[in-house]
């Protein structure tokens, strides 16, 4: 089925990618700021939605090959960003490290300030739509089924 010129849905994607390009093209670097390819950001997100995730539910929550995220952990161990520690057996647990926690605060500092300067401080609008992407992006990397999960906020008041 081919989405209507006008569907929302295909209107919100489309929206979501072009906002965080823009917003990508607006990242701080210098020595602050741990550079990273895309595969390895998405791989620390789900690091820092599911600590003590294995490299496999990297892959199935991320959507990456189990290769791609193998490589990136590698990566992303040799920059100090994670620690892979043993579980049971021949398990392995991922999670962020302190130098992952200081280079997302100082991320997410200069992605609040750039998004200051550009809606003000409408907080309520934005609380909003934190919620509805938040519960989106929960239900994508959890893979959940249609109505079973905690509806988003409805819009309105």
């Amino acid at each position: 089925m081919t989405p209507a010129p006008d569907d929302p849905l295909a209107e919100l994607a489309d929206l979501v990618l072009n906002v965080s390009r823009l917003i990508r093209a607006r990242t701080p670097t210098g020595p602050d700021v741990v550079p990273m390819t895309e595969t390895e950001r998405t791989v620390m997100r789900v690091v820092d939605l599911y600590p003590s995730s294995s490299p496999s539910e990297i892959a199935r929550r991320s959507g990456l090959q189990r290769t791609n995220v193998s490589t990136a952990l590698r990566a992303l161990e040799h920059k100090h960003m994670i620690t892979r520690t043993v579980t049971g057996g021949r398990g392995i647990a991922v999670l962020a490290t302190a130098r992952a926690g200081d280079n997302l605060r100082t991320l997410r500092s200069a992605w609040s300030q750039e998004l200051l300067d550009a809606l003000g401080d409408d907080t309520d609008s934005v609380r909003t739509c934190n919620q509805v992407l938040g519960w989106l992006e929960q239900r994508l990397t959890q893979g959940s089924t249609p109505g079973v999960d905690q509806p988003p906020p409805s819009g309105g008041g």
